[in-house]
Parts: structure tokens; C-alpha cells; sequence
């Protein structure tokens, strides 16, 4: 052997299982070294209960011990053979052996192909050759595993366990306390086949472990799950039940779990920071706390705190523990065959240093030695039955040893990385594919496991991954995916495709198997092939009901998940989806384009499976837009064209028609409809509700008009310029609620003007300057913003308030912009919306700005710096005032642990406490008007643009709208002139002109293209350009040159008050 690779071991020889050969002694105190005579260095050693296994360098095994059911695999006498060294494995020459497992009579090896050899003991069916033989003499390998590739395999007394490349794990042997994890003992004594572990599917595991009569495993990211026998504790679970099944050790999710060590009825967990928590059995202290008693839940093993342990080892009854940075190894447990090495066969509670021939990587021994040059550091510890083992290497080499925390990348799944796809790119569509890459593409893509154990965030960052942790990097994801989208080959892209739609996607289930295993809902969506809306049934849909079909709580972690994925990221999912929906009503459903110039057809979306479930999932996504911190805008979930393919008026009239809530129509998923199409329902349902207010009251004019009292179809309200206010609120008192659904004509004393609809707009201005006018006391104005809210307290009554909400009403249903100042949280709160810190901000600066520094400090000062408790101090008529944002709130200081309540209650208090009965009045009055289902439909932004319009101007597209009367046309000079005055004026001008033109500075929230422009010569250039407000049209006199047109105009736009007759 290699100088310096020696093999150092202690504990019981009785069955020669140390290797040691020739020797009487049935215990050995102290390390001693084995006698390693092959070339090739030791890279494992597996342990049984009286036989070891020794695996070496160029892949050969080893065997010492007891071979009483031929454990050892070779043609031997099963009588002791203590005086027997380790000798050659005959059988195994012909493989390379990478891995080695040992139960307590039987024996497991695993080749660089990836099969499992077992032999020894098989009363259990533990060899998994699908056979009652008692004992397989000789390695044999397992059939039933031969098509797949095993990675790890693993012991236990009489069962094994091996996982596959591609994420399967499987059980065979005995089940007699449900440690094959598929069925009850009741069901199933014992196995003596392979069988897969289907409860675990998805779950991207990292390691498997065996104790005597129980297993563990590990994912990816550290979650650890345990099933079998518990009579000591040793699942970790806080109890002494049996698990059949896998379970989750829940209080291990958030430690990083890197490597389980299992004993016959006790458990070790070694935590990626190097700490080492123990459960189960502890009569011989093998638990390491320093008693005697069983542990039901893993407990750190204080004694090793502050220590970075890198290794663990478990025997029958004993643990070992390496501390690298020493070179040391502590024992602890039972120590009556010497195992614990030192040099006594007392037990030991704690750990203790095993006193050995090796150095400290600083170079300090614990023994005297001779020869410094051959001076060795301890390289990796083994333990099993009553033995442990160490190797060693060079000091001088400086080979760091091993760490169990690091898993070896041939042991691990099969997972898509950058490179895998690159090298899918690299090949042209001629090019003759790669079996082996064609292989790993298709075990990779039909197994969930190997995709959710794929691009995970580097630095251990996915570990305990949560609702609020996937622990995807999803930007290396993209990366990957967007190399398979310029694959040429087209062998490689039909495996993919194949794959995908017709294993992946149907395997889904609704309750999986953990939170990890739902990280393939994030990266599905990143194939290509989901941009192409014509794979729909085949994709698109299926994707969308997998969704569909999570239960509860999967569903709610996938919810939090999309709300916490990138912008782009999102967006990319939302427009994917969005159009699959354009794709089935365009090109599915037999509706072609409703051609504008022809007479429109009233059509109604007919019903269709495919779109309403992919409706579903827009209004899912939808929801979870309204979650995320950086919403995307409404805007993207709109389809401007949806109108021109379905009658959305007659869709809304059937909607409001329907005899339940859950009847398909497009109207339920009204995210789609951008400004113009919400208006046309907003039409649609005033034209509804008017036209059942005037049919009521003409059948009543009907019925009264031979006593002399006929009713009218309309609103009028006589008002007279000077007593503005009370008039309307006279005039409006007279008149209930399905009166107010009425077209609504405005009647100034003494004025000529018919009203259609110019004198109106006029009378909303007039009358809200008057009613938000600081002489009312009625609103506050932030200096800062500029806007308007609820006052505290005033001396009006609530009428005045629920006046404004009736008239906020009437103007939508009128469809006149008002000036009304308000921020948007007043239509959040119409909308039955929450409003938060971000409408603070809009309303008052200064005070949102107070509010995010407290959410922003981070010293531990915090109390001292602010000084603040749940009261608040108000300004009423001069004076101080202080409010209680909570019972007792004076009294309770604010902290770093309640500042976001204190924040909440603030933004609770300015938007809705404090002016609780003013706004309740403002939105009875609202209500009276607008208390259709139509208004639910809207935004609050967009709710607010219907109120107030917008400034989205865009003066080319007034001009490229307009249209020209009686003998105007776009190439007259004075058309040209006025064009070139009206994009020369400044946006103040502008503005001007838009109020002289329509009676608002703002534009209705269609946009510029709702403003149809109509411009009329007239004959005398000595006359103002005239406005008629109700139409939109200018009478503009052919003037004769560009100079007297601007001074005209400018002169006209002054003049924005009072109406007579054109």
C-alpha cells in the first residue's frame, strides 16, 4: 500500500472482521493497523455486524469476517475464520466498483454502470433477486434494476435500499416494521424484489440511509424524511410509533442536513455548518448528551459545539465524530469490544478523543512517534457492528479529508444544467445524436425529480425550502431553456417535446409528495414550446388543469411562489397564456374579426373547455399580480382586440341575465378588457338601467297623464348659478334611486342652452369647485400632493358628503370627466380594495416618508431614536388632539418587532378610522347610483381615469381622428394652419383648448382616440372660433392667414364659461 494511505482499526475481532489475521485477541483496545498488503489505497470500508467490506482505488472489494450466510462472497468455510486476513472478491474482478453496503448478514456493491451485486443472507429477500433461496453464495446482480442506473445504494439489518440516476428510489428485503417505506407490515412482511418508493415523487433526493431495521433519506435541499422502526425515538419524530411510509422530520427542515448515520436503533444528522444532532437509543450514550435516557427529536450533542465536524460514523451502539481543523476523532456510546479505541471497554456518555498513531493538520500528535516523514492525518472514519476503521494519508501530502457534507457527483441525480443544453445546441440537424446525451435528455425530462433538483441557488441558498424559499435560480434556468430553444436536431427536440407532454406533465399529481417537489411548476413555463399557443391541448391546458388539480396548500405555495418570481419572469408567463386565450377564440372557435366598417353582428362566445380552464388560470395569475411587490401593469393582461371577435354588450347582457354565477362568459373574466371594452359594458349597462328607469316612468306617465302629472324620462335639475350647491341638493332630494339611473339634463336659470350634455359638464365643474372648496371645511388639502381627503371633523352634514357620491355617479353614468382631486385610494376603497403605505405616499409624502424610515432602521436603538407608542397627535381647529390607533395604544411602545402594525394602523387610521362617517356617506351616495356589477369590473386606476380621465395625451392622435364638415378637408390651408397653432401651443395651452373644446382639461380613459374632433367653416373671419361642447364640434372661420387664426383661437380658449345659443 501507498505510504502514508494506512488503514487503522479497533474494536471486536471475534469474527476476524477487522482484517487483522493471525492473531488470538477477540477485542482491540486501541488503533491498530491493518495489514493492507493490495497496491491500491482504501476508499470505503462498509461494516456488518461480524464482516467488513474494503473498497479500493482501482475498484476491486475485499472481504473479512464471518461468513456464516456467505457474506464475504467467496467459496469460504462459514466457520469462524478469526485467523482469516481480508481476501479478493473473485466475483467482482470483472466490474469497477464504486460504492460498497453492508447489513447485518448481507452484502451490497454497486458498479460504474450503475448495477447493484448483492449477496450473503437473503431470508428476507434482502438480495432483491425476486427468489426464496435463503443464501446467494456469490455477487450476483440485481435484474430487476438492470435498465435503470443506481447511484447510491445502502444497508440495513435485513433490508437495502438504492437510488436511481434518474430520482427513483428502491426497497427490498425485510418490512416486518414498515422500513421498506411502500406498505404496512400487515400488508407486506417482506419484499423480495426491488420495489419504487412512490410517495416520494419529485422529490430531488441527495442521499439515502440505512439503520438496523429503519431508513432516511436526504433531498436536495436538506429536508429529511424517515420511515420504519421508532421503538427508541430513532425517526426523530417525538414518539415511539413505526412509520411505513416516509415522513418528514419537520424540526431538521431549517438546520441543512447534509448526512445521516444510523446505528441499529439510533440516528445522527450532520448539518452543513458542522454541527451533529442525535435521536433514538441512548442506553450506552451513543447519543453523545451525557445520559442515559432515549431522545424522541434530534438534539445537538453539545459536547462537539464549536467544533466544525465534517464526518460521523455509527456502529451497532457507538458513534464517531471527525474534527478536521484538530485531525481528531471522538467516540461515544457503547464500548465494551473497545470500540470506542480507548484503550478500555467502558462506555462513554460524552465524546471523548480516540488516541491514535495520526497528527493534527498543524502537526501535533497524540502519541510520540519516531519518524516525522511518515507522520499521517486521519483521511476518513468508517464504523459498523462493534469496529471502526479509519484511513489515513500523508501529513506532507496535505490531502485534505474527506467531507461528508460534500456529495460526490457521480452519486447524485441526473439534473438539467447549461451545459447538458449546450450541448444539445451544438448539434446540427444533420448531425448523427449522442445516445448517451439522448439518454440523460430523456431520463432528465420524464423524471420530475431530476427537474426539480435542477439550477438551484448557489451557496446553499435553496436550502429549507419553503412557501417563501423555491430555491430556483431562475435567471441560470432561462439561460439553459433559451439554449434548447435553438436546437436544430431533431431527434434531441422530439425526445424533449415527447418527454414533457407525454410523461412529465401527466404525471402531476394534486397532493405532492413535498414543497420541493413543486419547483417543476417554475420551470416548465420556460420551455420554449409554451410562446406557441397552436400546442394548446397538447401543453398549454394540461399544464393549466395540473395547476388546477393542486389541493389546497400546494396551490398556495405555488401562489407565493409566482408572486415572488422576477418581472420578466411573470410577464413572460402572463403573455404566454394570454395568447393561448387570442389563439382558441381567433382560430379555434370559427370567429373571425367582426369587420368595422360592416353592420356589427350581435355574437356571443360559444362554450369551449380548452379556454375556460386557461381563462381560469389568467384570472389565477390575475390574483397573484395583485400580490407581488412589483405588480405588473393591468395593462398586460389586457386583449385590445377582444371586441372585435365577440359582442362584448350582449356578452355583458347575458352575464348580468344568467341564472348562476358559475355560467361560462367572458364577462367573469373581465382582465381582459382594456379601457374601451369596459366602457362599451359600462354603456351597456347604463343603457340597461336607464332604459328600465324610463320605461318605468313612461308606463307611469302612461298611467298619470289623464291626471295632468306626466313623468319624465330624464333627470332635469333647475339650478341657478348663484345658490349652486343647495340647489342641487334640492333638486336631487327630489328624485330616488332608479329616477338616478336617468339621463340627467341640466337646466341653468335664465340660459338659452338645451342641454346635451355640453351644459352639463359645465354644471359638474361648477358645482364640485363649490363643494370642495375650503370655505366648506368639508376636505383636506395636502400641500405636498396637491389632492383632497376626508376632513376629521366638519361642521357639514352628511349630506353634503353623500352629495358628492351622487354626483361622482351620475358622472360615470353620464360619462362626463370631473375634476374631482382625490387620490387613488379612494377608488381602492370603492372597489372594496385595501389601501396600504404606497396611497400614503401619493397623499402625503412627508408622512409616508416618516412611516418607511421606521420600517427601514435597523439599530437596535430603535426604541430610544423614535420614541413613539400607538398614539398619534392630530391637528382639530388649532389644537392638539390624540388618538389611540389601538386600545391601550398609549401605554405600548413601538419596536422593531410591532413597527410594521404601527405603520399599518397609521395608514388604517388616515384612510378609514378618521374618516369613517364622512366616507360611508360619500359611498352611500355613490352606491345609489353606481351599484351595479358592472363597476367591480374596473380597476381602481381605471375607475379613476372613468372619473377624472387621464393626461395620456397624444395630440396626433386628436388630429389624425378628426374629421371635416361642409367642404373642409385635411389639405386646406386653414386646416394645416390650425394643426400647426394648436401642436405650437405649450401643454398649458393645450389644455385650455381641450376645457374649451369638451369642458374638461382631461380625456376619457379610451384615450385621445375617444375624441372625435369635428371641425365646420364658417364663412366670417371676423367671428371667435365656437366650441360645441355637447359634439366635439368647432366652428372654425376660413381665416386668411395663420397669425389672425392663432390670435382667434387663443382669444376663444378664455372664454370656457357660460352657454348661448351657436
Amino acid at each position: 500500500m501507498a505510504a502514508g494511505r494506512e488503514l487503522y482499526c479497533w474494536g471486536s475481532t471475534s469474527h476476524g472482521q477487522l482484517g487483522l489475521g493471525g492473531i488470538e485477541d477477540e477485542q482491540i483496545l486501541t488503533p491498530s493497523q491493518i495489514p493492507w498488503s493490495p497496491d491500491s489505497a482504501v476508499l470505503q470500508v462498509a461494516c456488518g455486524h461480524r464482516h467488513t467490506l474494503f473498497l479500493t482505488a482501482s475498484g476491486k472489494v475485499y472481504a473479512c469476517g464471518s461468513n456464516d450466510h456467505s457474506q464475504l462472497g467467496h467459496e469460504l468455510p462459514t466457520k469462524r475464520p478469526r485467523m482469516s486476513p481480508f481476501l479478493l472478491i473473485p466475483e467482482l474482478q470483472d466490474y469497477v466498483v464504486i460504492q460498497i453496503a453492508c447489513g447485518s448478514r448481507h452484502s451490497l456493491a454497486l458498479s460504474d454502470w450503475g448495477q447493484v451485486l448483492s449477496w450473503g443472507d437473503n431470508d428476507c429477500g434482502q438480495l432483491g433477486h425476486a427468489t426464496d433461496q435463503d443464501i446467494v453464495q456469490l455477487p450476483k446482480v440485481v435484474r430487476q434494476l438492470v435498465s435503470k442506473t443506481v447511484v447510491q445504494i445502502a444497508c440495513g439489518n435485513n433490508h437495502s435500499l438504492a437510488l436511481t440516476s434518474c430520482g427513483e428510489l428502491y426497497s427490498w428485503g425485510s418490512n416486518i416494521y414498515g422500513q421498506l417505506g411502500v406498505k404496512s407490515p400487515n400488508e407486506l412482511t417482506h419484499c423480495n424484489h426491488p420495489v419504487q418508493l412512490t410517495t416520494l415523487l419529485g422529490i430531488p433526493l441527495a442521499a439515502i440511509a440505512c439503520g438496523g431495521n429503519h431508513s432516511f433519506l436526504i433531498s436536495k435541499s436538506s429536508a429529511v424524511f424517515g420511515w420504519g422502526r421508532n421503538n427508541c425515538g430513532q425517526l426523530g419524530l417525538n414518539d415511539e410509533t413505526n412509520r411505513a411510509y416516509p415522513t418528514q422530520l419537520k424540526t431538521l427542515r431549517t438546520l441543512g442536513v447534509r448526512f445521516v448515520a444510523c446505528g441499529d436503533e439510533f440516528s445522527v444528522f450532520l448539518t452543513n455548518e458542522g454541527g451533529v444532532f442525535t435521536c433514538g437509543a441512548g442506553a450506552y450514550g451513543q447519543l453523545g448528551h451525557g445520559f442515559s435516557s432515549n431522545e424522541m427529536l434530534p438534539r445537538m450533542v453539545m459536547e462537539l459545539m464549536g467544533s466544525t465536524i465534517t464526518q460521523v460514523a455509527c456502529g451497532n451502539r457507538h458513534t464517531m465524530a471527525l474534527v478536521p481543523s484538530r485531525g481528531r476523532v471522538y467516540a461515544f456510546g457503547l464500548g465494551s469490544s473497545g470500540q470506542l479505541g480507548t484503550r478500555s471497554t467502558k462506555s462513554l456518555m460524552l465524546p471523548q478523543v480516540v488516541i491514535g498513531p495520526w497528527v493534527s493538520p498543524s502537526g501535533s500528535a497524540l502519541l510520540q512517534s519516531n519518524d516525522a516523514k511518515v507522520a499521517v492525518v486521519i483521511h476518513q472514519i468508517f464504523s459498523g457492528g462493534d469496529q471502526s476503521i479509519v484511513t489515513t494519508s500523508l501529513f506532507m501530502d496535505k490531502l485534505p479529508p474527506e467531507d461528508f457534507r460534500n456529495y460526490k457527483p457521480k452519486s447524485q441525480i441526473l439534473a438539467l444544467t447549461a451545459e447538458v443544453t449546450k450541448q444539445c445546441a451544438h448539434f446540427k440537424q444533420s448531425d448523427q445524436s449522442d445516445m448517451d446525451l439522448l439518454s440523460s435528455i430523456e431520463l432528465i425530462f420524464k423524471s420530475q425529480a431530476c427537474l426539480n433538483g435542477s439550477f438551484l441557488l448557489d451557496h446553499d441558498r435553496h436550502f429549507g425550502c419553503s412557501s417563501r424559499n423555491h430555491g430556483l435560480d431562475l435567471k441560470a434556468a432561462q439561460l439553459a431553456f433559451d439554449n434548447l430553444r435553438v436546437v436544430e436536431n431533431e431527434s434531441i427536440k422530439q425526445v424533449i417535446w415527447d418527454n414533457i407532454t407525454k410523461e412529465l406533465v401527466g404525471s402531476l399529481v394534486g397532493s405532492p409528495a413535498d414543497v420541493e417537489s413543486m419547483r417543476l411548476y417554475l420551470l416548465l413555463p420556460l420551455y420554449h414550446e409554451f410562446v406557441n399557443s397552436k400546442h394548446y391541448k397538447s401543453l398549454q391546458v394540461p399544464f393549466a388543469n395540473a395547476i388546477f388539480k393542486l389541493t389546497e396548500n400546494p396551490r398556495k405555495v405555488l401562489i407565493k411562489w409566482l408572486a415572488q418570481t422576477p418581472a420578466e419572469y411573470f410577464e413572460h408567463l402572463v403573455q404566454n397564456f394570454l395568447h393561448v386565450v387570442v389563439h382558441i377564440i381567433s382560430f379555434k372557435m370559427g370567429l373571425a374579426a367582426v369587420n368595422p366598417s360592416a353592420e356589427r353582428r350581435q355574437r356571443l362566445l360559444p362554450y369551449n373547455t380548452e379556454l375556460e380552464v386557461i381563462l381560469k388560470l389568467m384570472q389565477t395569475l390575475c390574483v397573484i399580480n395583485n400580490l407581488r411587490e412589483d405588480r405588473l401593469n393591468y395593462q398586460t393582461f389586457y386583449w385590445p382586440d377582444l371586441a372585435d371577435y365577440a359582442d362584448v354588450q350582449q356578452e355583458y347582457v347575458k352575464w348580468i341575465m344568467a341564472d348562476t354565477a358559475s355560467e361560462f362568459n367572458i364577462c367573469n373574466f373581465s382582465f381582459l378588457f382594456d379601457p374601451s371594452a369596459k366602457t362599451a359594458l359600462l354603456q351597456a349597462d347604463q343603457a340597461l338601467q336607464m332604459h328600465s328607469a324610463m320605461a318605468n316612468a313612461a308606463t307611469h306617465a302612461f298611467n298619470f297623464f289623464n291626471y295632468g302629472m306626466p313623468i319624465s324620462q330624464f333627470i332635469v335639475l333647475n339650478v341657478t348659478r348663484e345658490n349652486l350647491v343647495q340647489d342641487s341638493l334640492r333638486e336631487l332630494q327630489r328624485y330616488t334611486q332608479s329616477d338616478l339611473k336617468k339621463p340627467l339634463k341640466i337646466k341653468f336659470q335664465g340660459e338659452e342652452a338645451e342641454d346635451a350634455g355640453g351644459v352639463r359638464k359645465e354644471f359638474f365643474m361648477l358645482l364640485l369647485k363649490d363643494l370642495l372648496d375650503p370655505k366648506y371645511g368639508m376636505f383636506k388639502e395636502f400641500e405636498e400632493s396637491r389632492l383632497l381627503w376626508f376632513a376629521d371633523l366638519t361642521f357639514e352634514t352628511e349630506n353634503m358628503y353623500f352629495l358628492i357620491g351622487v354626483l361622482c355617479g351620475l358622472a360615470i353614468y353620464n360619462f362626463t370627466i370631473i375634476n374631482l382631486p382625490f387620490p387613488l385610494a379612494l377608488y381602492k376603497k370603492l372597489l372594496g380594495k385595501p389601501v396600504d403605505l404606497s396611497d400614503l405616499r401619493q397623499l402625503s409624502p412627508p408622512e409616508a416618508n416618516s412611516m418607511q424610515s421606521l420600517l427601514d432602521y435597523q439599530g437596535e436603538d430603535f426604541k430610544e431614536v423614535f420614541d413613539l407608542t400607538f398614539e398619534i397627535s392630530r391637528d382639530v381647529f388649532g389644537e392638539a388632539e390624540t388618538k389611540c390607533l389601538k386600545p391601550g395604544g398609549d401605554e405600548i411602545a413601538v419596536t422593531l418587532e410591532n413597527r410594521k402594525e404601527f405603520v399599518d394602523l397609521y395608514v388604517d387610521f388616515v384612510f378609514n378610522k378618521s374618516v369613517a362617517l364622512h366616507y360611508t356617506a360619500f359611498h352611500k351616495g355613490f352606491m345609489k347610483v353606481c351599484s351595479g356589477r358592472v363597476i367591480q369590473i374596473f380597476q381602481p386606476e381605471e375607475l379613476m381615469a372613468v372619473v377624472v380621465g387621464n393626461e395620456d395625451y397624444d395630440w396626433q392622435a386628436l388630429q389624425d381622428n378628426c374629421e371635416y364638415r361642409e367642404g373642409y378637408t385635411s389639405g386646406d390651408d386653414t386646416i394645416k394652419w390650425f394643426w400647426e397653432v394648436i401642436h405650437d401651443l405649450s401643454e398649458a395651452e393645450k389644455k385650455s383648448f381641450l376645457l374649451y373644446l369638451t369642458g374638461s382639461d382631461r380625456i376619457p380613459i379610451q384615450g385621445m382616440k375617444a375624441l372625435k374632433l369635428t371641425i365646420q367653416p364658417t364663412p366670417d373671419e371676423r367671428f371667435l372660433p365656437v366650441a360645441h361642447t355637447c359634439f366635439n364640434l368647432l366652428d372654425l372661420p376660413r381665416y386668411k392667414t395663420k397669425e389672425r387664426l392663432k390670435y382667434k383661437l387663443l382669444q376663444a380658449i378664455q372664454q370656457t364659461q357660460g352657454f348661448s345659443l351657436v
